[in-house]
């Protein structure tokens, strides 16, 4: 493993362990004490929507001046969950076992007191009130999106734990997902998942990460109906999939737009569900949808690219989802030359000597603040991926050497 990204990640490791895994999010500007004060502004949805874009695009970090706390966010405990269940099976020694042991059942515990209430399972939002041009989501309405990544956690501790709650915990995620969410059904009846119970919007990933979880949970239980709603959602989606191999966000007139990390989702998602399903009906849709993600999204130099037309911003997001759909598809080694060129450039013009991550680079400024879940859980993520990856790497390679 390259020196360089593994001591990137202990900066990071670091940096998230000094801030107790709190933080800001680019979406948290409604948290603002000042806002909630004003005499009948928070009740305008076009002033909850101008205030949470201005936090989110403005590269000055002003929450703390308006009253915005650093605070726990769901999926992010989810994604650090997932992370440290990755450094536990890297642990050489009985005390690096005890001590990942230790933040795995931290996490876990955490993720369990943030849960939402009065659903048909178990499910998670936000730490925020989030505005939208879609919809209106107070704080901690569950979404699919990040119950679908907080229950895959919780399943990942699973396989370490065996306690039998956690996977108790991820089935009943998909009661949430199965009797809660409504559906945009096509005419073969096959239907998307909405992005929670408040809206009818079709976004494919999110959709998509219901499936995969289904999917991954059908592993365990052997349900029929998972898997038969798995693959009616990654039918409906598969449909939508253009000639070239790319998907739009959504379905919404301004949900046109193709970008790099969603569209690593997709694949990652279909691909989960091939592999837990057995049906290999599917596989055209991710030979095809990856062939245009790995040409699209990445230039020669390693720069991560937002849009399929446009470089900019260049968002954490993107070189952290590579690493992912990378070990998903089984393709890090393939493709391991080019994920280096790109982390190396991340590592150099993202990360900051502090340890941290910035949000995004712009083509006239950045913005270097230090979100918890956007950024820094995701690379966190994503580099101990990278680490699992480049081991499991390194002793095919040791194992095919021994045999010639």
């Amino acid at each position: 493993m390259s020196k360089n990204i593994e001591r990137s990640f202990h900066q990071l490791l670091a940096y998230c362990e000094q801030e107790q895994f709190k933080g800001y999010d680019p979406y948290d500007g409604l948290n603002s004490r000042l806002f909630q004060g004003l005499p009948l502004v928070p009740r305008s949805r076009l002033a909850r929507l101008i205030w949470i874009q201005w936090f989110k695009r403005s590269p000055f970090n002003m929450r703390g001046i308006v009253g915005i706390k650093k605070e726990y966010n769901p999926k992010a405990l989810g994604l650090f969950l997932s992370s440290y269940c990755n450094l536990y099976h890297l642990s050489d020694t009985k005390a690096e076992k005890d001590a990942n042991l230790e933040k795995i059942q931290f996490f876990c515990q955490k993720i369990m007191e943030a849960s939402s209430t009065g659903y048909s399972g178990a499910c998670w939002g936000y730490n925020f009130d989030w505005e939208s041009r879609a919809f209106f989501q107070p704080k901690f309405t569950p979404t699919i999106v990040a119950s679908s990544f907080i229950a895959n956690a919780l399943l990942d501790a699973y396989e370490i734990l065996k306690t039998d709650s956690l996977l108790q915990t991820a089935r009943s995620t998909c009661d949430f997902i199965l009797k809660d969410l409504n559906r945009t059904t096509d005419a073969e009846g096959n239907f998307a998942f909405s992005y929670s119970r408040l809206d009818k919007s079709v976004v494919f990933n999110a959709s998509l990460l219901g499936s995969k979880l289904l999917s991954r949970v059908y592993g365990f239980s052997k349900e029929k109906l998972l898997i038969d709603a798995a693959r009616q959602s990654v039918a409906y989606c598969c449909s939508f999939q253009r000639e070239d191999g790319s998907w739009s966000y959504g379905t919404y007139s301004f949900h046109q737009w193709i970008d790099n990390f969603h569209t690593g989702y997709n694949l990652e998602c279909i691909e989960a569900y091939t592999r837990f399903s057995g049906d290999n009906s599917f596989q055209r849709y991710v030979d095809k949808g990856f062939e245009y993600y790995i040409k699209t999204f990445f230039t020669q130099d390693g720069i991560p690219k937002y849009y399929n037309n446009s470089v900019y911003p260049i968002d954490i997001h993107a070189p952290a989802q590579l690493v992912i759909t990378l070990a998903s598809l089984n393709k890090f080694e393939e493709y391991k030359v080019l994920l280096d060129k790109v982390l190396h450039w991340t590592i150099a013009h993202m990360q900051d000597k502090r340890g941290y991550f910035y949000y995004q680079i712009n083509k006239y400024f950045s913005s270097r603040i230090a979100y918890m879940r956007w950024s820094q859980a995701w690379m966190f993520h994503a580099l101990s991926t990278y680490i699992v990856e480049e081991k499991k790497l390194k002793k095919t390679t040791l194992a095919h050497e021994n045999l010639v």
